[in-house]
């Protein structure tokens, strides 16, 4: 029993790390209507930057500063809110399908860079020893997973209530306004471009927050974390949850990561070591049925905007006689 709340801790602290990952994307697409692919650059930014500043000195690269947890994530959000700023205000010109582009090849560049870089991140051998929240507590799998599971939802928590009150407030009303018309958004005064890189910057630096948590919960990072797979998880999160919505981004990761983590354990049971590699690829399938099962049911997603209903009975009646008389 106690082994099953530990993974149960262990699964939502995941989950809910995915969930910060999608509402940041959900800030950009669903709200401002900006296709970005190249979110597992943002991601990394974010891990690596809060392993640098909080891990202990190492001969073998660069930082190594050893500075609190609180100051890594703080500078990982930064960081990640600059580069999505620069890469926003280098792009955000052309049209979705090049921005798609674009941004996917920043991600490669980042992950490259990753990779190849030995002497500041590690090169393909990542960065160990980052300092865990309540590492004390590692001995207790149960209260260390409970733990961590705390702090990542009282983050989630935080930056869904504060997207929320920015998606409400006049700054969200005119992301709106350039999704749906960007001309009529003009006219009246609006800069698409100014909106549109704060949009993209808030979103990145949520990215980034969110690979800063992930790297302090495992404790371990490397190139191979941030792999274009990663966008696709993502993007199916939103997807399924529904464009748009803040809990659609929340509940829709924790859908798809809890298919994607139970088709990899029936795998694992189903079919020999030998055969597991290939197999490994039915989680990809899984969720491939899973959305297309959804898109069927929910075109717009689990949470996304509903169509109004067609009026019956007498308000249709008055609308027809007051429409008759107007005529």
């Amino acid at each position: 029993m106690m082994d099953l709340l530990g993974y149960g801790a262990f699964f939502l602290t995941t989950a809910l790390i995915f969930s910060l990952v999608t509402l940041g994307l959900n800030l950009q697409w669903g709200l401002t209507g900006l296709f970005n692919v190249g979110l597992a650059g943002f991601v990394a930014i974010g891990a690596y930057t809060s392993a640098l500043l909080t891990t202990p000195d190492d001969a073998a690269r660069l930082g190594g500063f050893g500075l609190p947890i609180l100051v890594g994530w703080a500078g990982a959000t930064v960081a990640g809110g600059i580069a999505a700023a620069l890469t926003g205000m280098a792009t955000l010109r052309l049209r979705s399908d090049y921005l798609a582009i674009t941004t996917f090849g920043v991600a490669v560049v980042v992950q490259l860079v990753a990779l190849n870089a030995q002497k500041l991140t590690g090169g393909p051998f990542g960065i160990g020893f980052i300092p865990r929240p309540f590492g004390g507590l590692a001995e207790t799998p149960l209260l260390f997973n409970l733990s961590n599971l705390a702090v990542v939802a009282a983050v989630t928590l935080i930056a869904y209530l504060a997207l929320e009150h920015l998606a409400r407030s006049p700054w969200g009303r005119v992301l709106k306004a350039l999704r749906e018309d960007e001309r009529a958004a003009i006219s009246l005064g609006k800069s698409a471009r100014f909106y549109r890189v704060q949009a993209f910057a808030v979103g990145g630096a949520i990215m980034a927050l969110a690979g800063a948590l992930q790297a302090h919960f495992t404790g371990f990072i490397a190139p191979d974390n941030y792999l274009p797979i990663l966008t696709f998880q993502v993007w199916v999160m939103l997807i399924v949850g529904g464009s748009g919505s803040n809990l659609g981004a929340v509940i829709g990761s924790i859908l798809v990561w809890g298919i994607w983590a139970g088709s990899g354990t029936l795998t694992s049971v189903l079919f020999s070591p030998e055969q597991q590699a290939r197999a490994a690829s039915l989680q990809i399938v899984a969720i491939g049925v899973m959305l297309c099962v959804i898109l069927l049911i929910r075109p717009k997603g689990l949470f996304g905007d509903r169509p109004r209903r067609t009026r019956f009975g007498k308000r249709a009646k008055a609308a027809v006689g007051e429409s008759n008389s107007s005529s």
